[in-house]
């Protein structure tokens, strides 16, 4: 009894100190469910109903994979991934590079704001222009609070966003629960046309986010350095829980809007829209259920336009060595978001095609991951194994292979 309880203390003890190692992969998780999720969730599941379940839960289990491959790059070798493509680029090559990044990042914040002026549109009737500007505004205090608090004080405020985000979103499955056989016939990977062939490119795009990949790495950098081998082997397996909890409520909270979707809103007119959507919750399952939508949407934008800009900046700094002022930065990317609202554009298709936009990009972040952490010279020991470098070339194949396909069907018709 004695031993037992002196045990006791050491298990506690060893618990928060591995709690106290998470949290980067919950900020990287907040890409993966930002308002471009929402809108191509939702109309995968009005317009196809279960059918597109396996797009979800196959990208976030490639989203495990990359995110830990991101963290791993960052922690081995102190540097992120924009950083260690900078050292191996022409001068040329970089700013093509960073070129392509910032289509991407503007397309990012294309869908967090116009997700944010959405969700302020819902709650308070405010007109998308204004409610834009308001999630610009904010999205730049919550940065302040990374630039004056630190990492850690950024990541628990991302973090509690992220908790909104998920009760926003899972509350209506207690009030009417899916179909199991629905789901289970929804994990059979198929399509149906061209057009379920481009929601799930969106959906793709919209889980497998180009700057979650650049900016993990810089995440665990800038929280843990260059730790020592022994230190390191222990932060590599508490990587793999924070990625692995992240992870998977993000993939929870996915699943859930695509079945929100699959339940309630398949075949009802006007629902490919997030405003349709919700209006039709409404009428379904409540004013509440309704509510905690519009607010899980509004956290969506604010938290993920926060973590867009910041991983925004890591990538111009690494790529470039240049560091701009973080306002500058916000009206750069926060600009096209806002002439998109002005000149009138449909909100909802506007968010879905930038989760196109996003999937085209996830090469160019995949494919350099991937030959990095499988470079022995530069990871060591801890160069990925022959299985892991295989599975990662078979994601990247199959987000390539993908786009190849979007591209013939769209313009096939």
């Amino acid at each position: 009894m004695a031993v037992a309880e002196a045990v006791r203390p050491r298990r506690l003890a060893r618990l928060r100190a591995g709690s106290a190692l998470l949290g980067p992969a919950f900020v990287a998780s907040v890409a993966y469910v930002d308002p471009g999720n929402v809108a191509s969730n939702i109309s995968a599941g009005a317009r196809f109903g279960y059918l597109l379940v396996w797009v979800i839960v196959a990208a976030n289990l490639m989203a495990v994979l990359v995110q830990y491959l991101s963290a791993k790059l960052g922690l081995v070798t102190g540097r992120s991934l924009p950083e260690a493509l900078r050292e191996r680029l022409p001068r040329s090559a970089r700013l093509a590079y960073w070129a392509q990044a910032e289509v991407v990042a503007v397309a990012t914040d294309l869908a967090e704001v116009v997700g944010g002026a959405i969700a302020l549109n819902l709650l308070f009737d405010l007109p998308l222009v204004i409610g834009g500007l308001i999630t610009g505004l904010v999205s730049l205090t919550l940065l302040a609070v990374q630039d004056r608090g630190g990492q850690r004080t950024f990541e628990r405020v991302v973090t509690g966003l992220l908790a909104v985000i998920a009760i926003g979103f899972l509350a209506s499955l207690f009030v009417e629960p899916p179909s199991a056989s629905g789901i289970a016939s929804g994990l059979v990977p198929r399509f149906d046309g061209a057009d379920s062939v481009l929601i799930a490119a969106a959906m793709l795009g919209a889980t497998v986010m180009p700057h979650a990949v650049y900016l993990h790495s810089g995440l665990v950098r800038d929280r843990h350095g260059t730790p020592a081998p022994e230190k390191r082997r222990r932060l590599l397996r508490a990587t793999r829980y924070d990625v692995g909890f992240a992870m998977l409520l993000a993939g929870a909270v996915n699943l859930g809007m695509l079945l929100l979707a699959a339940t309630n809103l398949q075949g009802l007119p006007g629902v490919d829209s997030i405003e349709g959507a919700h209006g039709a919750v409404a009428t379904a399952l409540g004013p509440t259920i309704a509510l905690l939508f519009a607010i899980g949407l509004l956290a969506s934008g604010l938290a993920s336009t926060s973590v867009g800009a910041y991983a925004g900046a890591m990538i111009m700094q690494g790529l470039l060595r240049k560091k701009f002022p973080i306002l500058v930065r916000r009206l750069v990317t926060l600009t096209p978001a806002i002439v998109v609202l002005a000149l009138g554009a449909d909100p909802s298709a506007a968010l879905v095609v930038s989760q196109v936009v996003l999937s085209f990009g996830i090469p160019f972040a995949l494919v350099p991951l991937i030959r990095l952490t499988s470079d022995a010279q530069l990871m060591g020991t801890d160069v990925n194994r022959r299985i892991t470098t295989v599975l990662a070339w078979g994601v990247a194949a199959v987000i390539i292979t993908l786009n190849v396909a979007l591209i013939y069907l769209t313009v096939a018709g």
